[in-house]
């Protein structure tokens, strides 16, 4: 049975112009093309897939939305099992938001395992229009907003998955392109090639946080020098930044489940760090996650940052960095002892490529 729909989302009732979910959040734009992103972005890479009862799913998108995050963020292999949140989206969709379509964006990807065969992972034309198609299937839409090459394959080459962006976009299947955890050198490259093509990279998702600081390096300077937006994943560091570890290891956290989080990261050199990086945050005012989100969007190339939430509770607190002041430049120094590279970047290989 369907649950009533949270104030102000109401099925099937008509555009209102005036909302007042968009009155709390701050919104950016991508670079410098014309999309605007909600500074704090819903991703549903955990708990979205069919270990998770719809009801919470549902209850922490429309919540979500009410309070003002347009923009959702999904990948064709995201679960468990694959292709299992963009399914348990698209029923959510059809149910409370398909008459706010316009007021959304939606986006999804393909570049990782995600069914048998040659032709079911990486960078191939063959695999991402195919990927597309299903994706949008499985959601129920007639296109996607963003629709990303998951990540750079080192034997497929980058004109032909570059291409496959553009004629996603030129079909109509997607508005923009993007990408994700490409490194520096081969953003340029692939910037260069879809210039040529006449559709421009929108945006690039990288992995991000105080623990994870890679594209500090170069690969913020070189979506400066070219217009593309930036969306951080991973800004609490896979839970790290969240306050659940002050105190060892919970049996309900990440940590705690075979191949979810490594929990030789939890040392007591990264425990001291986290305290001390917690500290900061209570004399703000702050949870140690809302300082962690703040630090990420603290640089004007970042345009949102992506979040996932396994509680209305968790959703509420990430949004609340948006009613707090920004970073003091002493407030910057003081962190930069403590947020330091810990060895979380799962998607160096590909980063580095």
């Amino acid at each position: 049975m369907a649950q009533r729909p949270p104030k102000d989302l109401h099925v099937n009732a008509p555009h209102r112009a005036d909302d007042s979910r968009y009155d709390t959040m701050e919104y950016r734009r991508s670079g410098r093309t014309g999309l605007q992103l909600p500074a704090v972005s819903l991703g549903l890479w955990q708990n979205f897939g069919d270990e998770t009862p719809l009801a919470m799913q549902r209850e922490i998108i429309r919540t979500a939305f009410d309070h003002g995050i347009t923009h959702i963020d999904l990948a064709n292999n995201y679960g468990p099992p694959p292709g299992s949140a963009e399914k348990n989206f698209g029923r959510i969709f059809a149910e409370d938001l398909k008459p706010y379509r316009d007021e959304l964006i939606i986006s999804t990807k393909a570049g990782y395992d995600m069914w048998p065969g040659p032709y079911g992972e990486w960078g191939s034309r063959k695999y991402l229009l195919a990927s597309l198609d299903a994706s949008l299937e499985r959601m129920g839409l007639d296109y996607v907003d963003i629709f990303y090459s998951h990540r750079f394959d080192p034997d497929t080459p980058l004109e032909e998955t570059m291409g496959a962006l553009d004629t996603a976009v030129r079909s109509g299947r997607a508005l923009y392109a993007g990408i994700s955890s490409y490194s520096a050198e081969r953003t340029r490259e692939a910037v260069r090639i879809m210039a040529d093509l006449g559709t421009p990279i929108a945006i690039h998702q990288p992995s991000y946080s105080m623990f994870n600081r890679w594209i500090e390096d170069d690969l913020l300077d070189a979506v400066g020098e070219h217009g593309i937006g930036v969306i951080a994943f991973s800004p609490l560091a896979q839970g790290l930044l969240t306050g659940k570890y002050l105190d060892g290891i919970p049996s309900d956290a990440r940590a705690a489940r075979p191949g979810s989080f490594d929990p030789s990261l939890i040392t007591d050199d990264a425990l001291a760090r986290l305290r001390s990086l917690n500290e900061i945050a209570a004399g703000r005012g702050q949870s140690l996650a809302q300082l962690a989100l703040s630090w990420v969007l603290r640089d004007s190339r970042v345009t949102s940052v992506l979040i996932g939430a396994r509680t209305v509770d968790q959703l509420l607190d990430n949004v609340g960095i948006l009613d707090r002041p920004a970073l003091t430049d002493d407030e910057l120094a003081t962190i930069d002892q403590y947020a330091v590279d810990a060895g979380l970047n799962l998607w160096a290989k590909s980063s580095k490529s």
